[in-house]
């Protein structure tokens, strides 16, 4: 590859996609997350005579643009596991707000936002309440299918400690949706899959609907580690930059992002 620009766009190509999604549930800001992937290029270029392929190259690209995302999210505080709420009373107090979201969802061609879409959000938000690594290590093994292996040179730990951050990340998350989603647990706060459902497809049976999830049909009879599996299964599933919600994903995290005091004005 040597200096050959060309070579290593060729290379970096076959992971951009997948690196940007990465970077975009880490930090929230489609923006953010080209600018992050746009700085990993320049710097891996830059220092790619000090690549010695002892990890692949992907891995190696992604230990890069993970440490950029490090110095990015140093200048916030970690989300709260409120969030939604505190979006919710955004969207509800302020029309400007609620407008754009609803414009959005009728006008844009990735405005269709379903319940698949909100657990996709949500997994997001509730992701930002870990510590950085804790979010860094869940998201590239149960979203991105990296080994324990690679995440240990991404983030540079041992294999020991990503293995402890993977099991706290997984408990930390799946005491938070067995508590929270309405989905699974009818006492649950977070009832926001079925209302933003109905706001954004008022002709869709919102209980046919939920009862199309496997989560949903699953929730009595498996235990959480099985839900939370689906749960992974099913965000994998969901391009965040360019899946048929995309953009009103991008919006709603404006507002939470708002509400964690990212934002002082939504940029709708």
């Amino acid at each position: 590859m040597g200096g050959d620009i060309h070579a290593f766009q060729k290379l970096y190509a076959e992971f951009q996609p997948q690196l940007k999604s990465y970077l975009y549930r880490l930090v929230t800001c489609r923006e953010d997350a080209e600018d992050i992937a746009h700085d990993a290029f320049i710097r891996g270029f830059d220092k790619v005579s000090s690549f010695k392929g002892k990890s692949s190259f992907k891995t190696w690209m992604f230990q890069i643009a993970t440490n950029l995302a490090y110095d990015h999210l140093r200048q916030f505080k970690r989300w709260t596991v409120n969030t939604k709420e505190i979006d919710k009373g955004i969207v509800l107090s302020n029309e400007t707000v609620r407008n754009s979201i609803l414009k959005k969802g009728q006008e844009s061609p990735e405005g269709t936002f379903d319940m698949r879409d909100h657990i996709d959000h949500c997994f997001t938000c509730m992701g930002k309440t870990l510590a950085i690594e804790k979010q860094v290590a869940l998201i590239l093994k149960d979203i991105y299918d990296f080994s324990v292996k690679e995440i240990a040179v991404i983030i540079n730990k041992s294999q020991d400690v990503v293995k402890h951050l993977l099991q706290d990340a997984r408990h930390t998350m799946m005491d938070i949706f067995n508590n929270r989603c309405a989905l699974i647990n009818k006492n649950g706060v977070c009832n926001q899959c079925s209302e933003l459902n109905g706001m954004f497809n008022p002709k869709q049976n919102q209980q046919e609907a939920l009862n199309q999830l496997d989560l949903v049909k699953g929730s009595k009879k498996f235990d959480r580690d099985e839900l939370f599996d689906m749960r992974t299964k099913l965000v994998k599933a969901i391009d965040p930059l360019r899946g048929k919600g995309a953009d009103l994903q991008d919006l709603l995290m404006k507002c939470d992002r708002m509400g964690m005091g990212e934002l002082t004005v939504p940029e709708c």
